[in-house]
């Protein structure tokens, strides 16, 4: 299912450089840059807030993209994103264009339902999500919001591979396409720690200060 598409607002920048990375970042915002499409990569700023708030979203980093610009508008996918080491602060974001007629590829989320069902958890398994996005190849409108995971049938130490899964039509899983089958999901019983078997306690011996002090007090009452 083709996707709805967000639009995000940005300005267009013509003091590049470090420096003045420096100072947009002082006054709130975010610089960036839009490449590919056939065209010269274009420096941008956004309002921190709104790019922060933006990326919160699972789905903007799988959707198709309008970026405003002044008054220009492009369609992009998010590439990536610079943040801080410490503070919860974007520092940099990169957008690629996208055509229409091109074919792209993008990490799409896995959505997995149905787990409650499953005939392996009923049995006391457990499920474990070895993977959690996977890079698909299509036309920007065929781009899917997500891959949707029918678990519901995983019977216990069952696993299930990428060749398993369904793809949406006109969309590719390009591991696939590189022989690549990696395992996706699986339900396997729960490891249990074996436990430490508790010794019975051992009579404490006498402490030797104790022994040299009935030396010293002419030893037991049936010694005097």
């Amino acid at each position: 299912m083709a996707q709805h598409k967000y639009e995000i607002e940005a300005s267009l920048r013509q003091d590049v450089g470090k420096g003045a990375s420096r100072r947009l970042r002082h006054a709130e915002k975010v610089p960036a840059v839009v490449y590919g499409g056939g065209k010269p990569a274009t420096s941008i700023t956004m309002e921190h807030k709104k790019i922060a708030k933006a990326l919160d979203n699972e789905a903007f980093y799988s959707h198709i993209l309008t970026l405003k610009m002044d008054a220009e508008s492009e369609t992009v996918i998010l590439k990536a994103v610079q943040r801080h080491p410490c503070k919860p602060r974007v520092q940099h974001v990169d957008f690629q264009r996208v055509r229409a007629d091109e074919k792209l590829q993008m990490n799409v989320p896995l959505h997995f339902v149905g787990g409650e069902k499953a005939p392996g958890v009923k049995e006391g398994g457990i499920i474990s999500h070895i993977a959690s996005d996977i890079l698909v190849s299509c036309l920007p409108a065929q781009l899917p919001e997500h891959i949707t995971v029918d678990i519901s049938n995983l019977t216990l130490n069952q696993i299930l591979h990428l060749s398993d899964l369904s793809a949406p039509e006109g969309v590719e899983f390009v591991d696939l396409a590189h022989n690549n089958d990696k395992a996706v999901v699986s339900v396997h019983v729960p490891r249990v720690e074996e436990e430490i078997p508790t010794e019975a306690p051992v009579a404490a011996e006498v402490p030797a200060i104790a022994q040299k002090s009935e030396q010293e007090t002419g030893g037991t009452e049936e010694g005097k």
